[in-house]
């Protein structure tokens, strides 16, 4: 995935529709919570072996809240200068040292 190709996509697109005023790093935490909620929506009664097992409807709902996230963390990286591949790589390095492998 080329994640600056998508960032200038997103930007575009809001651009367009004269959205840019209000991708700032406040709002965008704000719709990223938002949509992070709709995700849980998405499995709210479901049963373990319900949600691995979605019916086509449920996984096209799952996939556009998905899409959503994926979006708004996107223009979050792009709003505040944050390399996304770079603070996956470091929070990894973290995380394996702060559980190491058994």
């Amino acid at each position: 995935m080329d994640l600056p190709a998508w960032q200038a996509r997103l930007q575009r697109f809001s651009a367009d529709r004269g959205w840019e005023p209000f991708h700032n790093p406040k709002n965008l935490v704000m719709a990223l919570s938002v949509e992070a909620a709709e995700l849980v929506e998405c499995f709210q009664w479901l049963t373990p072996e319900q949600a691995a097992a979605l019916q086509p409807t449920q996984r096209e709902a799952v996939a556009d809240e998905m899409a959503d996230l994926l979006t708004y963390l996107l223009q979050l990286s792009r709003v505040t200068g944050i390399e996304l591949e770079a603070a996956l790589e470091a929070k990894l390095a973290k995380t394996a040292l702060k559980y190491p492998a058994r």
